[in-house]
C-alpha cells in the first residue's frame, strides 16, 4: 500500500507491506467556498462583532496590517489585494499603510520570500512592508504587567496605528490550543523578554498547554489579557482576517471583525474538523512535520513529535518525516540542543522550571523532550546537515520502509497509524 504524507513542497510516497493493518488519520472532509473573492469581500462588509472595514477606514489616518511569517502557509494572497483596495477606496494613502511581518524571534523574510508571504507583488510594491525585530528594544512600548507578572512590550508600529489588523491561519498549535488571532499579536509582534516569558516552564509544564485547547491554558489566558491591556493602553480595538484550510491548502474558511469574537468563530469551524477521535492507541506511528513551508527547520519539526501523543502508546515508535531544508534552526535554538544534551533531559528541565525567562528557543527543546519522555522519535531527513545531526538529540533514518519493517517486527501490534499532514490534525483518545 502506498501512502503519501506532506514533505517539503512535495508529498512523500512512502511503500507499506501489504499485510500491515494502515490506520490512516486525516482531517474530516472539510466543505470549500466556490467564490473566494467573493466571501473575502462578504467578510468585510458583514464582519463580526464590528462595523465594517470601508466604515473603520473612513475614520481612519494609519493603519498597520499584521501578517504571519514564512512559516506559517497563510493565504495572504486570497484576502490582500481586496484589503488594501477597500482602505485605500476609503481614505487612507498606501504611506499610511504598513504591513508589519509577526517572525515573533523567527528570522526575518527578505527578498523574494517577502514577496511569496505578502502574496501579491503588486501590494509588496506599494506598501510598506518590514519586519518585526523582537531583540530591537527601541521598537517596542511597554503595555503594563499581566496578573502572572509577564512584562508586556509590543511592537509600536501596531500600537501607534489607528486601524489595527491581525491576520492569520487557524489550525492547531501545540501550545496556544489554536494559531492566529491573539498569537499573531503575542509572540508574533512582541518583545523577546515578554516571548520568553510566556514560553517559561511555568506555562508550558501546564497541563492546559496543549493541542486544541482553549480552556484552563496559560498561554491563552495570557494572550487574551495583553490584548484587553492593549486596548485600555491605545483605547482602540483590534481586528483580524482568520482563514482556515482543509488538507490540500484550499479555503474553507474566511471572516473579518473583532478579534476575539472572529477567531473564535474560526477556532470553532476548524475544530470541527482537525481534531480528529480515535479509538485506539498505536505502537508505530508515521507523521509529517508538516510540509512546506512549516519542515523547513528542525525546530519547527518538533510539532511533528508532540501532536500525536495522546494516541501513542508507551515506547512507540514515532516516525517523523521532515525536509528541514535550513537545517536545525536559529543559533539560540542550536545552543539549547547542545545545552540539553550536554547535562541530560532531567536536569535541563529542572534548570528550565528554575527560569522566570526561558532562554530563546530553549522551549522547543522542552517540547521535544515531552514527546521522548513516551516514544522512541525516529527522524527521516535524508539531507539534513552532517554537522549537526547529533543535536537533534532523536535517531535519524536513512529510509522509512526498512525502519517500519524493524519496527513492526519487534511490535505486539501490527497495525500502523499514518499522519500524512503531521501537526495539522490532532488524533484525540476516545476512551
Amino acid at each position: 500500500m502506498i501512502v503519501e504524507i506532506l514533505y517539503g513542497k512535495n508529498p512523500l510516497k512512502v511503500d507499506v507491506p501489504d499485510h500491515v493493518e494502515v490506520d490512516v488519520i486525516r482531517k474530516r472532509q472539510m466543505p470549500l467556498i466556490d467564490d473566494i473573492e467573493q466571501a473575502v469581500r462578504a467578510s468585510f462588509t458583514n464582519p463580526v462583532g464590528c462595523e465594517s472595514l470601508a466604515g473603520l477606514a473612513q475614520r481612519a489616518n494609519s493603519a498597520c496590517i499584521l501578517l504571519c511569517d514564512i512559516t506559517r502557509p497563510v493565504p495572504n494572497g486570497i484576502f490582500i489585494e481586496a484589503m488594501i483596495d477597500l482602505l485605500c477606496e476609503n481614505g487612507l494613502k498606501p504611506d499610511q499603510i504598513t504591513i508589519l511581518i509577526a517572525t515573533g524571534l523567527h528570522r526575518p523574510n527578505e527578498g523574494d520570500e517577502l514577496i511569496e508571504v505578502v502574496g501579491s507583488e503588486r501590494v509588496a510594491n506599494l506598501i510598506e512592508v518590514v519586519n518585526h525585530y523582537a531583540r530591537n528594544d527601541e521598537d517596542h512600548v511597554e503595555v503594563g504587567r499581566t496578573t502572572r507578572d509577564t512584562e508586556v512590550k509590543i511592537d509600536r508600529r501596531f500600537i501607534d496605528a489607528d486601524l489595527k489588523i491581525a491576520t492569520g491561519l487557524v489550525e492547531p498549535h501545540f501550545m496556544a490550543g489554536y494559531s492566529g488571532g491573539r498569537k499573531v499579536i503575542v509572540p508574533g509582534i512582541a518583545h523577546a523578554d515578554t516571548i520568553r516569558r510566556l514560553h517559561s516552564a511555568s506555562i508550558l509544564e501546564h497541563p492546559g498547554t496543549r493541542s486544541c485547547n482553549l480552556d484552563d491554558n496559560p498561554l491563552h489566558d495570557e494572550q487574551l489579557q495583553i490584548l484587553n491591556m492593549l486596548r485600555e493602553s491605545t483605547n482602540s480595538e483590534i481586528y483580524a482576517v482568520n482563514t482556515v484550510i482543509d488538507e490540500y491548502r484550499r479555503i474553507g474558511f474566511v471572516n473579518f471583525g473583532e478579534i476575539e469574537r472572529s477567531h473564535l468563530a474560526a477556532v470553532n469551524f476548524a475544530h470541527e474538523f482537525t481534531a480528529v477521535q480515535v479509538e485506539r492507541k498505536y505502537e508505530n506511528i508515521l507523521t509529517s512535520a508538516g510540509g512546506y513551508p512549516l519542515d523547513l527547520t528542525y525546530y519547527q519539526t518538533v510539532k511533528g513529535m508532540v501532536t500525536p501523543l495522546e494516541i501513542a502508546q508507551p515506547d512507540a515508535n514515532l516516525i517523523v518525516a521532515s525536509e528541514c531544508a535550513e537545517g536545525l534552526g536559529s543559533d539560540s535554538y542550536v545552543q539549547a540542543q547542545r545545552n540539553m544534551l550536554e547535562v541530560g533531559s532531567t536536569e535541563f528541565v529542572r534548570r528550565l522550571k528554575n527560569q522566570r525567562l526561558a532562554n530563546i528557543d530553549e522551549w522547543e527543546t522542552e517540547m521535544q523532550l515531552k514527546a521522548q519522555k513516551k516514544v522512541n522519535v525516529q527522524l527521516y531527513s535524508p539531507n539534513f546537515p552532517i554537522e549537526t545531526r547529533e543535536l537533534t538529540g532523536v535517531d535519524l533514518i536513512d529510509s522509512i520502509e526498512d525502519t517500519l519493517a524493524r519496527n513492526l517486527s519487534t511490535s505486539r501490534d501490527r497495525r500502523l497509524a499514518v499522519i500524512p499532514e503531521g501537526p495539522y490534525v490532532i488524533p484525540t483518545y476516545a476512551n
